[in-house]
């Protein structure tokens, strides 16, 4: 079997202009990973166009959903942290490797809205293990390296 071809997209506005069929689907699919979607997530159907299945195709250049405005926004803002802020705190930081990547994933994972991030109740402002024995003194914290 050969293997599968994606055609051009046609409605690119923050992705490369350059960007080939083959790297779209390659792109959309780690959004959808990191977001626990599917393409109708964000991609309309286009009920005049049926699969062999029955169901309607996805309209990929129809642009009526708002979540694909979002996710424009959201791919946007990744990229200007990226290039504005991440590296900056790398440089400043003076680390060896490397800052982690920051994809989609990095907030959502794996959830179309990112859940709210709660503080572990042992990792509270005197660090882990929380306030000091009575009498004692409290832990040293681990060295930054």
């Amino acid at each position: 079997m050969p293997p599968r071809t994606y055609p051009a997209p046609t409605n690119l506005k923050v992705l490369p202009k350059d960007t080939t069929g083959q790297q779209i689907h390659e792109i959309m699919e780690g959004w959808a990973g990191s977001l626990g979607v599917h393409c109708d997530t964000c991609h309309a159907t286009d009920p005049n166009n049926l699969g062999p299945n029955g169901r309607p195709r996805l309209k990929f250049s129809d642009d009526s959903k708002p979540e694909k405005e979002m996710a424009r926004i959201m791919y946007s803002m990744t990229e200007d942290m990226k290039k504005n802020y991440i590296q900056k705190v790398a440089d400043l930081d003076k680390m060896e490797s490397p800052a982690a990547p920051l994809t989609c994933g990095t907030c959502h994972r794996g959830h179309l809205d990112p859940e709210e991030f709660v503080i572990p109740k042992d990792n509270g402002p005197r660090g882990p293990g929380g306030p000091p024995p009575a009498g004692g003194m409290p832990p040293m914290p681990p060295m930054h390296q």
